[in-house]
């Protein structure tokens, strides 16, 4: 049997370009309001029509699902709009079969705004064929996609599916404005530093090997940077390279304060410095700073001795990178660095930039101020794959570090906190060991998981895929079945840092072992029985699903019986001699 598609290949020579569906059907859904009323014609022209992500049909001759043309009006919603006809036939050479569907037009828009919250026109057409109805679904907003029940909807193919990430971010950077773009009007090109241009000269000449940018006037480069518009400053100009003066004139929040403090109650702090210049005169102080009171760890793998500095260099640095081309400058705040003996915190206003969350800024990247964070990716000082957040992860887990921490961050800062502590020794050796063993280049999701796992938290279910590969590598174990599943390193981990006992604390004993528990703790509570709570604290480690499997076992096999049902339920040593009742 034909496809759609290729049944429509019959009919191509009355195709209507996509386009001018949408133009032409625009312009018609636009006078509707003001008195036009689509005819036959209209539904005449829409079945030559190719069916794309603007137009549907189908043929409920009798019903159609409410909850489906709820989601297909999302999805249409969510990629410009469209129309969904019902009473026709959804194959070429189509033709109007009439519907039933739907019989209560003003009850059925009036339940449509209620599900969607925005307006979709119903149009009813007296063909002579039989009734046809045309939902008109609107575009969504600028710069904000449809959201239906936890999913952001499209068409692919015949079939609904959820937006991908790239789609989604799209949408998101629909309505951003890039202030670091903007002009500042005030600004002249006498207000930037002709250090901080030479050092923006030698990055970028080191990162693209072009020896045209060596001779290059000031002035042309920052116009061959975009730094500079029709002879005017822009803002990005100023935050990178404006001298003190100038920007506390035009752009006084553009300031770093960085801040010493000897614990986390101190209400003083013991160094206080302003950094108020272009960003290339004091990336390098702001680090210095830093690394001035910056610890060492020393660990000994056999001969050898390994410094583990407490922050690590790229790590600070990329935290700084993102506070100053991401945060919102139209915000009056400065950015504060502050770093205590064993933590370093970074916040900067603004809260994150639309589409990003505590949840997902490993994966999804929104630059705030675009023009500023592509000079500093041609300076390759910042990382245009965005790999740079990644890479902060990476880094503090490979040193045994808990990973950075963004749970300060709301709607008005993002604040992350790097943790300075070595938190176990032996689990640094164990990530070197394993590269080392199995020659594989672990990504940033297997980083998180394994160390998700030796902390014994659960991996969230998208890395799942990821989980199998460490399973199949060897790396981590599994325990248990279904939703008592849970993980833990493998067994080289304990056994090459003499933990064998740990492990087997882990794991868990045999089952049979398991089951003698249970039933010594049966037989000694012969009397009064033995309800299910207190059977899972002698095998806290299990789930209460196996712990039911394992007596489920010892009852079939005429070791125990209970009696009771749900919570009054016990068990007793012996068979089941007909008097009891099955518990839960």
């Amino acid at each position: 049997m034909p496809s759609r598609e290729d049944a429509c290949q019959d009919c191509s020579s009355k195709h209507l370009d996509a386009a001018y569906l949408r133009t032409q059907d625009c312009r018609y859904s636009e006078k509707v309001g003001r008195g036009m009323v689509w005819g036959i014609e209209h539904l005449d022209r829409w079945m030559k029509s190719r069916e794309n992500e603007h137009l549907e049909f189908k043929e409920a001759r009798n019903r159609f699902d409410f909850e489906e043309l709820v989601r297909y009006c999302v999805a249409f919603a969510n990629e410009g709009g469209g129309k969904i006809v019902l009473g026709v036939s959804d194959r070429c050479p189509r033709k109007v079969v009439g519907t039933r569907a739907f019989s209560k037009i003003e009850q059925t828009k009036a339940d449509l705004f209620e599900r969607l919250q925005f307006r979709v026109n119903v149009h009813t057409l007296e063909h002579p064929n039989g009734r046809a109805l045309v939902f008109d679904v609107p575009s969504r907003p600028t710069g904000m996609p449809i959201q239906y029940r936890g999913a952001y909807l499209m068409r692919s193919g015949e079939s609904l599916v959820s937006m991908t990430q790239d789609q989604l971010r799209k949408i998101f950077e629909e309505t951003m404005v890039d202030f670091s773009s903007d002009v500042c009007h005030a600004a002249r090109f006498s207000d930037l530093d002709t250090d901080a241009i030479q050092r923006l000269r030698k990055a970028w000449y080191q990162k693209s090997k072009n020896p045209a940018v060596e001779h290059l006037s000031a002035h042309q480069l920052l116009i061959d940077l975009e730094l500079m518009v029709n002879d005017q400053v822009t803002y990005a100009a100023l935050i990178l390279l404006g001298r003190p003066e100038a920007l506390g004139r035009h752009l006084p929040q553009a300031e770093i304060i960085f801040e010493y403090r000897t614990d986390d109650a101190s209400l003083q702090s013991q160094q206080r410095v302003e950094y108020r210049a272009g960003f290339f005169l004091i990336y390098d102080q702001v680090w210095n700073a830093i690394n001035s009171r910056n610890g060492l760890y020393h660990y000994q793998d056999g001969l050898f001795v390994w410094d583990i500095p407490t922050f690590n260099e790229y790590v600070v640095r990329e935290a700084i990178l993102n506070a100053v081309s991401h945060r919102d400058y139209r915000r009056i705040e400065s950015t504060f660095i502050r770093q205590f003996p064993r933590k370093l915190e970074v916040v900067s206003p603004g809260g994150l930039p639309d589409g990003i969350t505590k949840e997902n800024i490993l994966w999804r990247q929104s630059p705030r101020n675009r023009r500023l964070a592509e000079t500093l990716t041609r300076c390759g000082l910042v990382e245009r794959s965005g790999q740079g957040v990644n890479r902060m992860f990476e880094e503090s887990i490979r040193e045994g570090k808990l990973p950075p921490d963004f749970a300060g961050s709301d709607h008005y800062q993002v604040a992350v906190a790097l943790r300075g502590d070595v938190q176990d020794p032996r689990f640094l050796e164990f990530l070197q060991n394993l590269g080392r063993e199995t020659n594989t280049s672990f990504t940033t999701e297997d980083f998180l998981i394994l160390d998700l796992v030796h902390r014994e938290e659960r991996a969230p279910r998208e890395y799942q895929e990821r989980v199998s590969q460490l399973l199949d590598l060897g790396a981590i174990e599994r325990i248990g079945r279904g939703r008592g599943v849970r993980y833990l390193l493998s067994r080289r981990f304990y056994t090459s840092v003499g933990r064998s006992g740990v492990y087997t604390r882990h794991r868990g004993l045999d089952r049979e072992t398991n089951k003698a528990l249970l039933m010594r703790h049966i037989e000694v509570n012969r009397t009064r029985g033995s309800q299910l709570g207190e059977l899972q604290e002698v095998l806290p480690a299990l789930s209460r699903k196996t712990i039911q499997h394992l007596l489920g076992e010892l009852k079939s096999e005429g070791l125990i019986h209970v009696i009771g049902r749900t919570r009054s339920a016990r068990w007793f040593p012996g068979p089941d001699h007909g008097g009891s009742v099955i518990g839960q």
